[in-house]
């Protein structure tokens, strides 16, 4: 059963999106639903010489490279390295990528962008693109229902939810043991909400329907987001200290996930494909109940 939740008070309070798996995010004004989530959402990947993705868990300066979105490119751009453009439309050579520990279909970005990942990361790396024809990855039907969810190299669902609510609660908490608080990049959300009176009021709600220009988009909220160990990696500095984690462990360790630490809930696209979302377009929730 479900009911409305406050549907006049919720806002998209902002958008990110990540183009390169695990490494610096966009804090987008609008950005576009496609089948596996947000467009040039998670869509590049650095794997190492077997194909495997790599991540800011082994790797953490991953953080500091930060991309630009324009209309025919992406631009990449780190610290003592000079700008790195992907044409949007150009791909190389067809390959295979785990991720995860699925293998699935991709295409390599050639010998340019392998040498760029591998000198600013010190190791060798290349870059790969999800393939987009195949769809051949899908999120947890146990958590994704009857929706069909494609993913592209997320981790595991199309998008990620978190509210303004749930990061001012761990500034407090952090503010008060005397560190100093951290923004949402760290925790790397697709869509934040902001209007929710409790923190982790998202771990209530059932269903988002949120106004676009092009009609409403209907989006399910599933699994609580299990919490990995970036979060403690500044995403300005790539420093690594446990305060965020630490923080967290003192009330976030959640019985329903086996007692990982918690924070944002994922979700599936139940309506509203190609649909343009916006910051501030209101939001009408209902209640898991």
């Amino acid at each position: 059963m479900t009911t409305d939740v406050a549907p006049d008070t919720l806002l998209l309070s902002s958008l990110y999106l990540h183009p390169i798996k695990s490494c610096g995010g966009i804090a987008a004004d609008e950005a576009v639903l496609i089948e596996t989530g947000f467009e040039y959402d998670r869509v590049w990947m650095v794997i190492d010489a077997q194909g495997t993705f790599v991540s800011q868990r082994e790797l953490p300066r991953m953080a500091l490279v930060k991309p630009t979105l324009r209309a025919s490119d992406l631009v990449l751009r780190a610290p003592g390295m000079l700008a790195l453009h992907l044409l949007l439309d150009t791909v190389e050579a067809a390959c295979k990528v785990r991720v995860w520990g699925e293998t699935v279909a991709a295409f390599d970005m050639g010998d340019l962008a392998a040498q760029w990942f591998s000198d600013f990361l010190g190791r060798p790396l290349r870059l790969a693109r999800f393939d987009p024809q195949l769809l051949e990855r899908r999120a947890d039907a146990a958590w994704a229902g009857a929706a069909e969810a494609p993913t592209a190299f997320v981790d595991q669902f199309p998008l990620m939810v978190a509210s303004t609510a749930s990061l001012a609660e761990l500034n407090r908490r952090l503010i008060a043991a005397g560190h100093d608080a951290v923004t949402m990049r760290r925790f790397r959300p697709n869509i934040v909400l902001d209007g929710l009176s409790e923190p982790h009021g998202e771990d209530f709600l059932d269903e988002l329907t949120i106004d676009s220009p092009d009609g409403p988009v209907l989006l399910k909220l599933t699994r609580p987001c299990t919490r990995c160990s970036i979060p403690d990696i500044d995403p300005d500095s790539a420093a690594i200290d446990h305060r965020v984690n630490d923080t967290l462990a003192q009330y976030r360790a959640n019985a329903r996930m086996g007692g990982a630490l918690t924070f944002g809930r994922h979700a599936v696209i139940v309506a509203g494909i190609e649909h343009r979302l916006r910051v501030g377009a209101a939001v009408h929730a209902t209640l898991d109940l």
